[in-house]
C-alpha cells in the first residue's frame, strides 16, 4: 500500500472519532442526529480529504501519518472549543479552514528547503521582528498580563506564533551550514575543553533572546519553548550534551533572576507550589482544572456533562483539563498519545530527510508542537508552573491553529524529501560527506535519544495525570471548597441520617431550582454525633464517615443500585439509622446543660453507642451561621469540639477500676486485703495525698475502692508496679487505635521505663502527674482517656471483662426501604476474665451503696459505678462518674464527665438523670 493510501486509510479511521464527539455533544444538548446538525465534522473531514489529494499530488513521498494525527487533534479541539465556548466555535471553524489552505499554499510554494537556506538571516530578521512586534504602540496589545498581540479594530494575531517557525527555519540553515564547527571543541579552559567562542555565541543570542521576551513580553511559554527548541536543534546537530548541560544552566540562571526579580514569575511559582493556598483568587484557575480532572476518573463524566467552564480561559490554557473530565483517564491519555505519535513521526521525517537542513527544520518544528503540548498540559496538571500557551491544534486560536498547518505543511515537506535509508547507503559508497550514512548514522542516534526524552516527558505526564485523575482523585473531590462535588452533590438527594427510634436528625429538601439543601431537623439532639455537610465548609461526623453511603456510592441493596451507581444514574442516597435513642440521647444533653463536658451510653453487651453528647452544643439548623462565625479568628468554636470522643482528660479516680481489676487479675492483692489509709504519705519520695487530705485507717481494698483512697491505691500501684499497671491499662484500650464511626483520639499511658515509683503511685489513682514528652520522659504522661474510653471500661466490667467493638450505625437502608447493612456486634478485647470483671462489679456497687457514689443510686435498681475528682493546679476540680445498671444483669454503662465544676456539681447525681432514663426506655424501669 502505498504512503498516500495509508494516509487516506487513516483519515477514514480517525473520522469516527471526531464525528462521535460531535454526535455526543447533540445528544447531550438535546438535539436529534441528523446531516444538519453533524454538519461540522463532516465538513472538517471533508477538508482534510481535500488536503489529503494536494499532498497526493505535492508531496507523495511524505509521511503518511501526520495529517491523520493533526485530523484527530483538530477535530478534539473543534468540538471541544464548540462545547466549552459556541460564541468562539466559528471563528475556530474558520481558522481551521485558512489553516489548511495554508498547508496546501506551503507546499507548492516551498519546493526546497535548500533554496529556503539560502535566505536564512531574512528568516532571522523576520522572527525577531515578529517576536517583538507587539511592543510596538497602537496595534501592540497586552491582554491579561502578556503582550504578545498584535490587534487592527475586531481583528488580532499573535506574531510570535509565525516568529517561532522563521527562527527554527533560520537554526537549521545555520546549524547545518556550521554542524562540524560546532561538533569540534578547541577552546581549552582549565581541564575542560570547550567550543570556540564564535560558535557559543548563537546560545548566547537565543538564551539573550528568550530572556528579553520574558521581560518584555512577560511570555513565559514562548520564551521556554524557543530555547528548548534551540537546545534540541542543537544536540540533534552536533550530538554534543555539553550544549544542553550549559543551555540547562543558563536557563537555571535565567529563572533564578526572574523569580527574583519579577512579581509575576513569583506568582507563577506561587501557584505551582500550593494552587489551594489561594484556591479563590491567583490560584483559582488551576485549582478547578485539577477539580475537573479529579472528577473525571477513568472514563469521564461523558462529554457535554463536565462543569470545566468554570474554569477561566478553558477553551485557551485549560482545554486539556476539559477533555480530561469529560473522556476521563483514558481519553486523556489518548490525546497525549496522539501527540506522542506526532512526535515520533516528525523525528522519523528527520531522520529520512535527505539534507541537513530538512532534518534540522523537521526536528526543530515537530519539538515546536510537542514541547508546547508538554508545557501546557505539564502547567495544568502541576507537573511544571504553568504558562499561557495553547495546546497545538486542540486550544481555541487562530494564530496557533495557522502555525500549527504552516508547521504541518513543512513537515511533509521535509518528509517528500526524504531519500530513506536505502539510498543513502548507495550514494555512500561513491561519497563522504556531512550527509553522507557515516553523517546520518551519527544524526539517526541523535535523533534516537530525542524521542526517548520525548517519550519521557510523554510518560510523565500520564503518569501524572493517573495520580490526579484517579489516585488522589478522591481527595481533590472531598476538598470543602470543591464546588464541582459540591454542585452536583446539591442535584441528588443526599439520605437521612435518623436515630434508631426513627427521629430524623438529617435531611435533604428540593427546592424550587431542583437543587438539595441539607436541613437538620433536631437542632441540637446529637449534633456532634451527625456533624454537618455544608457546600462551603465541607463535612464532619456521621456525614463524613458516612458520606459515600448518604450519597449512594456505597452499601448498595440490590444488585440495580450497583449498577446505576456504576452507570451514573442519579438515585437517592442511602439512610443511615444510628444506635443513637433520641430519648437517651436528650437525656443525656440535659445532664450536661450549663457545664462543659461529655457524656457516653452504651449497651455493654453489643457495644452499641446508646447516646454521646458533648458540651457546650451547637443548633445543627444553624451550622453555616456557625462555621461562618469559626472560620474568624477572634469567633469561640469550642462548641464544634467533640470532647465525648476527641478530648483527653485526666480520669481522676474512675481509673481505679482498671487498677483494682488488674491488681485482682494479677493476684497483686485481693478484696479484703488491708492497708493503711492516711490522709498523706510518701511513696516515692514524694507526696500521695486522699482527697482533702482526709485520712481512713486501716481499711480493705474494697473499702478503699468505695472512699475512693489515693493512699492505698497509691501503694496497690507501687505493689503492681509500672509495667503491670500499663499492661493492665492497654488490656482496657489504653494505648491502642481503636476503630470508630468518628474521629477518636488515643486514651494515653506512659512507658513503663520512664515512670517514677510517684508517678505510678498516682498514675494507679487516676492522676497523670509525670512529665509529658520530654527529654526525661519521651512518651506522655498518663493515664489520659476519652470519655468513649472510659465507657469502654465499664463495658468490661459489666460484661465478664469482655469489651465489644464500639459503633453508632445500626443499619443502611436504601431510598426503596430495602436494608443493605446491618450492623453484628463484635469483640474488641478482653480485657479481664469473667471471675475478675464480677469481683470487680461486687466492688463497685459498694461505691454507690455506702460510697462516694451515693447520688447515683437509683430505688429499686442496684447501680454499680466509680467516681472520680480530676485535680487540676489552679483550676477547679472536674467531677467523673462511670455507672453500670442494673449490676445484676448491666443493661447499660454511662460514662460522664464535668470540666472544672468543683463541688457545684456531681457527675454521679447527673449520670443518674441519665441511668434513669436508659432503663426506662429499656422498660427496667
Amino acid at each position: 500500500m502505498t504512503r498516500r493510501n495509508i494516509e487516506l486509510l487513516l483519515l477514514v479511521i480517525a473520522a469516527p472519532l471526531v464525528i462521535v464527539l460531535f454526535a455526543m455533544m447533540v445528544v447531550t444538548g438535546g438535539q436529534e442526529l441528523s446531516f444538519n446538525t453533524l454538519g461540522v465534522p463532516i465538513g472538517i473531514f471533508a477538508a482534510f480529504v481535500i488536503a489529503h489529494l494536494a499532498v497526493r499530488k505535492l508531496a507523495p513521498e511524505a509521511d503518511p501519518a501526520l495529517l491523520p494525527i493533526t485530523f484527530a487533534l483538530s477535530g478534539i479541539g473543534i468540538a471541544f472549543v464548540t462545547r466549552l465556548a459556541p460564541d468562539l466555535a466559528s471563528r475556530q471553524l474558520l481558522w481551521l479552514f485558512a489553516g489548511v489552505a495554508c498547508m496546501v499554499v506551503v507546499l507548492a510554494v516551498v519546493r526546497n528547503l535548500d533554496k529556503l537556506a539560502h535566505y536564512k538571516y531574512t528568516l532571522m530578521i523576520a522572527g525577531v521582528l515578529l517576536l517583538l512586534a507587539p511592543m510596538l504602540p497602537v496595534v501592540g496589545t497586552e491582554i491579561n498580563g502578556s503582550r504578545l498581540w498584535l490587534q487592527v479594530g475586531s481583528f488580532s494575531f499573535q506574531p510570535g506564533e509565525i516568529a517561532k517557525i522563521c527562527i527554527v527555519l533560520f537554526l537549521a540553515a545555520y546549524l547545518a551550514q556550521n554542524r562540524e564547527m560546532l561538533s569540534v571543541f578547541t577552546w581549552d579552559v582549565g581541564p575542560f575543553r570547550l567550543p570556540s567562542l564564535p560558535t557559543l555565541i548563537p546560545l548566547l543570542v537565543m538564551w539573550a533572546l528568550a530572556f528579553v521576551i520574558v521581560v518584555l513580553e512577560k511570555d513565559l511559554g514562548s520564551a521556554l519553548v524557543l530555547f528548548t527548541v534551540f537546545l534540541v536543534m542543537l544536540y540533534v546537530a552536533t550530538g554534543k550534551k555539553l550544549y544542553v548541560a550549559v543551555g540547562a544552566l543558563l536557563a537555571g540562571a535565567a529563572a533564578v533572576v526572574l523569580w527574583m526579580g519579577f512579581t509575576h514569575v513569583q506568582q507563577r511559582v506561587d501557584i505551582w507550589l500550593d494552587p489551594f493556598a489561594d484556591a479563590s483568587g491567583a490560584g483559582y484557575q488551576v485549582v478547578q482544572g485539577i477539580y475537573s480532572m479529579a472528577d473525571g476518573g477513568l472514563f469521564g463524566v461523558g462529554i457535554g456533562r463536565g462543569m470545566a467552564d468554570l474554569i477561566p480561559y478553558v477553551e485557551n490554557d485549560f482545554i486539556f483539563a476539559a477533555i480530561a473530565e469529560e473522556t476521563g483517564l483514558l481519553g486523556a491519555a489518548g490525546v497525549l498519545l496522539l501527540f506522542l505519535c506526532f512526535a515520533i513521526r516528525g523525528i522519523l521525517t528527520a531522520a529520512r530527510a535527505k539534507s541537513d537542513v530538512s532534518s534540522f527544520t523537521a526536528a526543530g518544528l515537530t519539538s515546536i508542537i510537542v514541547l508546547q503540548a508538554f508545557i501546557i498540559v505539564g502547567g495544568v496538571t502541576r507537573l511544571i508552573p504553568l504558562t499561557g500557551i495553547t495546546l497545538p491544534f486542540v486550544s481555541q486560536g487562530g494564530s496557533s491553529l495557522l502555525a500549527g498547518f504552516i508547521i504541518l505543511g513543512l513537515l511533509l515537506r521535509c518528509g517528500d524529501e526524504g531519500t530513506g535509508l536505502g539510498k543513502e547507503m548507495a550514494s555512500a559508497t561513491s561519497t563522504f560527506s556531512a550527509n553522507s550514512v557515516l553523517g546520518r548514522v551519527s544524526l539517526g542516534k541523535n535523533l534516537t535519544g530525542a524521542i526517548i526524552v520525548f517519550s519521557v516527558m510523554f510518560a510523565l505526564l500520564v503518569a501524572n495525570i493517573t495520580m490526579i485523575m484517579v489516585v488522589q482523585a478522591k481527595d481533590y473531590q472531598s476538598m470543602p471548597g470543591n464546588g464541582h462535588t459540591l454542585a452536583r452533590e446539591s442535584q441528588t438527594e443526599r439520605g437521612t441520617i435518623s436515630t434508631y427510634d426513627g427521629v430524623v436528625l438529617a435531611q435533604s429538601v428540593k427546592g424550587d431550582d431542583g437543587s438539595y439543601t441539607r436541613l437538620y431537623p433536631a437542632g441540637e439532639l446529637a449534633s456532634h454525633v451527625v456533624g454537618y455537610a455544608s457546600e462551603r465548609f465541607g463535612t464532619s461526623g456521621i456525614e463524613a464517615a458516612y458520606n459515600d453511603t448518604l450519597k449512594g456510592q456505597e452499601n448498595y441493596a440490590t444488585w440495580t443500585d450497583a449498577i446505576n451507581s456504576l452507570a451514573g444514574v442519579s438515585t437517592p442516597g442511602n439512610d443511615v439509622a444510628l444506635t443513637l435513642n433520641s430519648k437517651i440521647q436528650q437525656a443525656a444533653q440535659d445532664a450536661l446543660a450549663g457545664y462543659t463536658g461529655a457524656c457516653v451510653v452504651m449497651d455493654p453487651e453489643t457495644g452499641a453507642v446508646l447516646a454521646l453528647a458533648s458540651s457546650p452544643t451547637y443548633d445543627a439548623s444553624a451550622i453555616e451561621d456557625l462555621l461562618a462565625a469559626a472560620s474568624s479568628s477572634d469567633s469561640d468554636s469550642s462548641a464544634l469540639f467533640n470532647r465525648a470522643t476527641q478530648a483527653v482528660y485526666a480520669p481522676g479516680s474512675t481509673f481505679k477500676m482498671v487498677t483494682l481489676a488488674t491488681a485482682l487479675e494479677d493476684g497483686v492483692a485481693e478484696e479484703d486485703t488491708t492497708f493503711n489509709s492516711p490522709g498523706s504519705m510518701e511513696i516515692g519520695n514524694a507526696k500521695v495525698t486522699n482527697f482533702d487530705e482526709r485520712a481512713y485507717g486501716t481499711i480493705t481494698l474494697a473499702r478503699a475502692t468505695e472512699l475512693s483512697s489515693n493512699t492505698v491505691f497509691g501503694q496497690l500501684g507501687e505493689l503492681m508496679g509500672p509495667e503491670r499497671l500499663v499492661a493492665g491499662a492497654e488490656d482496657f484500650g489504653f494505648n491502642q487505635d481503636i476503630d470508630f464511626d468518628l474521629p477518636l483520639s488515643t486514651s494515653l499511658m506512659p512507658d513503663p521505663e520512664d515512670m517514677t515509683t510517684w508517678e505510678t503511685a498516682w498514675a494507679a489513682a487516676g492522676e497523670p502527674v509525670g512529665e509529658s514528652r520530654t527529654a526525661s520522659h519521651p512518651s506522655p504522661a498518663g493515664p489520659q482517656a476519652t470519655v468513649l474510653e472510659m465507657a469502654l471500661v465499664g463495658c468490661a466490667i459489666a460484661n465478664d471483662g469482655t469489651i465489644m467493638q464500639p459503633y453508632l450505625v445500626d443499619g443502611v437502608y436504601n431510598a426503596n426501604g430495602e436494608r443493605s447493612f446491618t450492623a453484628k456486634p463484635a469483640k474488641l478485647m478482653q480485657a479481664v476474665t469473667a471471675s475478675t470483671a464480677q469481683r470487680t462489679l461486687e466492688v463497685l456497687k459498694g461505691v454507690v451503696s455506702r460510697g462516694t457514689g451515693a447520688e447515683a443510686a437509683i430505688p429499686g435498681i442496684t447501680v454499680a459505678g466509680k467516681t472520680g475528682t480530676a485535680e487540676s493546679a489552679g483550676k477547679q476540680d472536674s467531677s467523673w462518674f462511670v455507672g453500670v445498671a442494673p449490676a445484676e444483669s448491666p443493661r447499660v454503662v454511662v460514662a460522664i464527665t464535668l470540666e472544672e465544676v468543683g463541688k457545684s456539681a456531681s457527675a454521679d447525681a447527673q449520670a443518674r438523670l441519665v441511668l434513669q432514663t436508659a432503663l426506662s426506655v429499656q422498660g427496667v424501669l
